[in-house]
């Protein structure tokens, strides 16, 4: 099933310059990219977009590194697009990932993990909606 997901090169990804080499490996992977912007989110934003989180032990030190600097937020689609993506990343716990996933090969701590993605069909769609409207969209 074709599937649309979030991708989000956080902040230590974007500020070591690994923005070029994660896309590289989406592309490689075969997953499309349908629309792609640089953003800064405010501590507001951050909090909104892991409202999921709010009242758990890491909720306000992740809003913190999130509005900490630039990210490149994407829309991702391919067959199966959420697993394939999330295999790619790599576990959360950069010490946990598989070789040769992103996380693996370029993650510092559990926050500075270098990417995010949507774990499921329902969180994309909310994900992928609270960074971007139908008109950013390629072929939406």
């Amino acid at each position: 099933m074709i599937e649309r997901t979030l991708s989000i090169v956080k902040p230590d990804g974007v500020s070591r310059g690994l923005t070029g080499t994660v896309i590289g490996r989406l592309e490689g992977e075969g997953l499309k990219i349908l629309a792609m912007k640089m953003i800064r989110m405010t501590k507001a934003q951050a909090k909104g977009f892991y409202k999921v989180h709010e009242g758990k032990p890491f909720f306000e030190s992740v809003t913190d590194f999130m509005s900490s600097g630039p990210c490149v937020v994407m829309i991702l689609e391919g067959e199966e697009g959420i697993r394939r993506y999330r295999n790619l990343m790599g576990a959360t716990y950069y010490k946990e990932a598989e070789a040769g996933t992103i996380r693996r090969d370029f993650a510092t701590d559990i926050e500075k993990n270098v990417v995010h993605g949507s774990d499921s069909v329902e969180t994309a769609g909310y994900e992928i909606n609270y960074f971007f409207n139908a008109l950013e969209v390629a072929g939406g």
